[in-house]
């Protein structure tokens, strides 16, 4: 089978982008014929598909005209569908399975697959199709606002990296493909990592609106499994910014000071968050800067527990098989899918949001509980070996489009 993969970004940044590269990692390795298509950058793996990937839009820097015609093409970019369309031609593919295309790429390739009559599946790693700024969150707080097709309030919020450029441009880019309906009359099947954002999507757009399936991401347990004690501090890792909860962290911090944590990574947050734990006199908080690798290993073999205080609706946080396969439980929001993968207090616990009191309630369980610990650690690495194996995910992706190609 040809299949031709789509993504903005053909580097990593993100969870979005391991999950497409291994997708295609996958079903190389099965030996299905792969292409790609993707935007240009300096940063790009390298590709034979290369020839085809379409410059990215400008519509934030130069002249009003220039920013004009970068939004037009974000919108609907007609470079884009003609690089495709010619792809398509060379290529043939048997379906094809976009990602993450808004903005960079835009939905016209969409309409090059309907003209052409090539299936397309659509995995949503984000709510970029339901959200003009992608998150359903903004400000400190959770939003529907634009629900029912109101992405006016996108702009009234400056939701958009707190931007106003932005916002216009992902409240036009919103109106457009609501109005051409570009998504659901060209994606055969939608495919979601979590029940969450599944049933979100129907909320907005209607339940019988969409055809839609699970597929939830590959990961490599072998590469990733670790084994070590069960140490006594916990762990956060990931990005510092609003949304990932981390003063709920520290203010839970604040109230256990006996509990011992540990902050890996960096971003935008980190001199805030400094700035907070300095005021109230924090000493049981370390953050250690951003590792990879092995450095990264050395923490998460060693700690106690893993939290993801998330206040927006994660769909589906690599951080927590990460831990999983370590043999680490985890204390989670109760937030998008974060609670579908730990499963009541199978794989850890789950608190809610915005309560610092009810994770020192779930972190001193945790430490207090040896046997639970280290069963709920056990159960975890167990599961996500037997349900994120690549045979498993294959045989799940292709059961898929083999129903779309049927």
């Amino acid at each position: 089978m040809k299949i031709l993969l789509v993504h903005k970004f053909f580097h990593i940044t993100g969870g979005a982008e391991v999950f497409f590269f291994e997708v295609g990692r996958v079903l190389s390795a099965h030996g299905h014929d792969v292409g790609y298509f993707s935007t240009q950058a300096v940063q790009n793996v390298q590709s034979t598909f290369a020839q085809y990937f379409v410059a990215p839009p400008n519509y934030t820097d130069g002249s009003l005209l220039r920013k004009s015609l970068g939004i037009g093409q974000m919108v609907y970019s007609r470079d884009a569908k003609h690089k495709f369309k010619k792809l398509l031609e060379d290529f043939r593919p048997d379906i094809v399975h976009v990602f993450a295309i808004q903005t960079h790429i835009s939905p016209s390739i969409l309409d090059a697959c309907h003209e052409m009559d090539v299936p397309v599946v659509m995995s949503c790693n984000d709510y970029k199709h339901i959200c003009p700024n992608y998150k359903l969150y903004h400000h400190g707080r959770v939003c529907e606002d634009c629900k029912g097709g109101h992405f006016y309030n996108a702009i009234k919020n400056r939701c958009c990296k707190n931007s106003l450029t932005f916002s216009v441009a992902s409240s036009i880019e919103s109106y457009v493909h609501e109005f051409l309906n570009v998504y659901r009359n060209n994606v055969h099947t939608f495919l979601f990592a979590s029940e969450f954002m599944a049933h979100k999507t129907e909320e907005f757009w209607g339940r019988d609106s969409l055809r839609w399936r699970i597929l939830r991401n590959p990961f490599d347990t072998l590469k990733n499994s670790l084994y070590g004690e069960d140490g006594q501090y916990f762990l956060y890792f990931g990005r510092f910014v609003e949304e990932k909860g981390l003063d709920v962290l520290i203010h839970a911090a604040r109230l256990a000071p006996d509990i011992q944590l540990v902050a890996v990574g960096d971003g935008p947050d980190r001199q805030k968050l400094m700035e907070q734990m300095s005021d109230l006199g924090l000493t049981n908080v370390n953050f250690v800067g951003a590792k990879w690798g092995e450095e990264l290993n050395h923490y998460l073999r060693n700690c106690r527990c893993v939290i993801v205080p998330s206040l927006w609706h994660e769909n589906f946080p690599y951080v927590i098989l990460q831990a999983f396969a370590a043999g680490k439980p985890v204390i989670g929001s109760n937030r998008g899918g974060i609670p579908e993968l730990i499963q009541g207090d199978q794989h850890g616990l789950v608190y809610e949001a915005h309560d610092p009191l009810a994770l020192v309630s779930a972190m001193r369980k945790i430490m207090e509980d040896d046997a639970t610990t280290h069963q709920m650690g056990e159960r975890a690495r167990s599961y996500v070996e037997k349900e994120f194996n690549d045979e498993a995910f294959y045989n799940q992706l292709m059961s898929i489009y083999q129903d779309v190609l049927a």
